[in-house]
């Protein structure tokens, strides 16, 4: 008998971000981390997989492609400056250096990132899954032609900020706009997520520990999930319960989200609240810097949301769909109306007591009511 043959789950733990297991040898309770469902890809196979798969980008010459490294690089730098001042966060703190990278380049920082998210799988433990490995691949390699920068907070000390130089000059040039302008522009908002969490330490753990109660499921059977969906789209077909404009009450996300047992559909909601909470605040801050620092922030902010508007092939409409991009998408939109609404009428010094604590942060109605948000954090 394994060392985990021996161990048997204690059926009150579900939920949490430790499981307590039972020797059943011994009688002794067992305390570990709870294994995170990200745990079963094999992530090394993903990378191998999406770099396989990625299209290349932009054709450039070498020179043009040493300037954008360049100008990128220093646009990091430079908004750093802004970003503080209008965020009113983490003023002091030292800029660490942006990595500019490729399409290949940001798949792999992808995959070491959700490899570092799901941590090292216990010895005796499920090995990861090369189906699973093989379908995330396929997921990066999409992703990785639409992504224009990232803050990574779970790799090195201070996190990762990534840029990845061929999609921001693929959509500069498919937008006509100031590459200059554009490229600033862009680096605003990532380095917005950067001091996000650099000045809210609390704010990754609580990321990750979320993830790990949304992926544990436990014993329970599937058969048990599949009720709750049917109960769901029953409902729904019968107009007692339609979805609402809420992106996470639409679309795969609302029907994954029908599907969870309480516990996780309640990290779910929480995790979209804060994806929502990051997106829109970063959004409010790269628009509020102002033509000041990005002489054509206003044609740009309006070239760039005419291009979310467009219309896209079937194909892609079905995997944006699938990876819950048309969602993502929303979250910016439904996230800046809150900022702009909340900055708007107490400003962003009484704003900012949202990256207090989880108790601070927006509850899922209040995304679409700010002033309830205000009424409660702030009194």
């Amino acid at each position: 008998m394994t060392g985990d043959d021996r161990l048997a789950r204690r059926p009150d733990d579900a939920g949490r971000p430790e499981e307590v297991l039972v020797d059943v040898e011994t009688g002794q309770l067992v305390h570990r981390p709870r294994p995170s469902p990200l745990g079963a890809v094999d992530w090394d196979l993903a990378a191998r997989t999406a770099v396989a798969l990625v299209p290349a980008g932009p054709r450039t010459s070498r020179y043009s492609a040493e300037q954008v490294v360049g100008e990128l690089t220093s646009a990091a730098v430079r908004a750093e400056g802004p970003v503080r001042e209008v965020s009113g966060l983490a003023d002091g703190m030292p800029i660490p250096p942006a990595q500019i990278v490729d399409r290949p380049g940001w798949i792999r920082a992808a995959a070491g990132s959700m490899s570092e998210l799901a941590g090292r799988p216990e010895p005796g433990g499920r090995k990861p899954g090369r189906a699973a490995g093989l379908q995330a691949g396929a997921m990066l390699g999409f992703l990785s032609t639409a992504i224009l920068g990232q803050y990574d907070p779970f790799t090195g000390p201070d996190g990762t900020l990534l840029l990845v130089a061929p999609n921001i000059m693929s959509v500069e040039r498919a937008l006509g706009v100031s590459p200059s302008d554009f490229r600033l522009w862009v680096c605003l908002h990532e380095v917005t997520h950067r001091v996000q969490f650099s000045s809210s330490p609390w704010l990754g753990g609580y990321m990750k520990n979320t993830v790990d109660i949304l992926g544990d499921v436990g014993d329970e059977p599937v058969t048990a999930m599949l009720q709750r969906l049917v109960a769901d789209l029953r409902e729904r077909r019968a107009d007692r319960n339609p979805p609402s404009d809420d992106p996470a009450d639409r679309g795969v996300i609302g029907l994954l989200r029908a599907a969870q047992p309480p516990a996780q559909r309640e990290a779910l909601d929480r995790l979209l609240v804060l994806g929502t909470l990051l997106e829109g605040h970063a959004d409010h801050v790269m628009d509020a810097v102002g033509p000041a620092v990005v002489p054509t922030v206003t044609e740009i902010r309006a070239a760039f949301d005419e291009r979310r508007k467009r219309a896209v092939n079937p194909m892609q409409r079905l995997l944006r769909a699938l990876l819950g991009m048309d969602a993502k998408a929303a979250q910016y939109v439904r996230g800046k109306a809150f900022v702009d609404a909340v900055v708007g009428r107490v400003g962003t010094a009484n704003f900012n007591a949202v990256w207090t604590a989880p108790d601070t942060l927006p509850l899922p109605a209040e995304i679409e009511q700010p002033q309830h948000w205000i009424d409660r954090v702030l009194g």
